[in-house]
């Protein structure tokens, strides 16, 4: 919520709608809603039964709940997310309610210069840490695609990666040599170790399944040892400034879309631009008199 608090006093909240969170949980897993989601919706909807007092919230319990979230002036993706959750929990609980989605606003998306991704890969002096962001950044993954990596979805002698990518849907996507070279030295080093009778790709030194909140807090780690102090977190670096480059660096729209598995090309239009630099100077190559 980037930051912003809802008017709420959680220290006077006990949660006494703990077993309704169990239950809203089942509930998201028989709709076959994934694992990442689910803990995106039952925070928004924990959050939500606090602000309402009630396990049993009515539609006009919802409406003073969107007018508070309004009032914190949070993003529109933001306001999305909180819909959807609180949409699913009055279809659980048998009081439905009808919401309205907001269009993104266009703005340019943040992202990284290749120097900055320079940057950060040269401080990084641990091999889990340099395959992990490597991984993210070549595979141009999203983070919970990659913390349900198993072996079994690598392919360096392809230079390919399958993945169980937004919505459920399996893809192939390409890594580079210079990040299958990595992979092949971070495997050389890698104990095995089995996870609910799996083999991650990347396990914590827990012995568990890395969470997306931890790559968030390695990433940011590395980026103020490198010095970058440009705005932009995980999503940044391994979604935003990928596709900038590729773009920047002469690549078609519609490959960046199949990269990217965007099913609209209008989401991958939002990477049209260009750097600073490469605009600058195609701008003194042609306007000219």
């Amino acid at each position: 919520m980037r930051g912003a608090k809802l008017d709420v006093d959680w220290t006077r909240h006990t949660s006494p709608q703990g077993s309704r969170l169990t239950k809203f949980r089942l509930f998201l897993q028989e709709k076959g809603i994934r694992d990442s989601t689910i803990e995106n919706y039952r925070g928004n909807v924990e959050r939500y039964l606090a602000f309402v007092h009630t396990d049993r919230p009515s539609p006009e319990d919802y409406m003073r709940f969107r007018e508070s979230l309004h009032a914190w002036k949070l993003s529109r993706s933001t306001l999305n997310q909180y819909a959807y959750a609180a949409r699913a929990y009055h279809e659980m609980i048998g009081t439905p309610i009808v919401v309205k989605r907001l269009d993104p606003k266009n703005q340019i998306p943040y992202y990284f210069s290749d120097d900055d991704v320079e940057s950060i890969f040269s401080v990084i002096t641990n091999i889990k840490h340099l395959a992990m962001l490597s991984t993210l950044f070549y595979g141009c993954l999203r983070a919970s695609e990659l913390c349900g990596l198993n072996d079994e979805d690598l392919d360096l002698d392809h230079q390919s990666i399958r993945v169980d990518g937004k919505g459920g849907k399996e893809a192939m996507v390409c890594i580079n040599s210079i990040c299958a070279n990595i992979l092949r030295e971070y495997l050389a080093v890698r104990p095995p170790r089995l996870v609910e009778g799996r083999q991650p790709l990347f396990y914590t030194d827990y012995g568990q399944r890395w969470k997306r909140t931890d790559l968030h807090y390695i990433l940011r780690t590395y980026k103020k040892k490198a010095g970058v102090e440009k705005r932009g977190g995980l999503h940044v670096f391994a979604r935003h400034t990928p596709a900038t480059l590729m773009i920047a660096n002469g690549c078609d729209i519609r490959i960046v879309q199949e990269v990217l598995r965007h099913d609209d090309i209008r989401t991958t239009l939002r990477y049209a631009h260009v750097s600073d630099k490469t605009k600058r100077t195609s701008y003194e190559k042609y306007l000219v008199l």
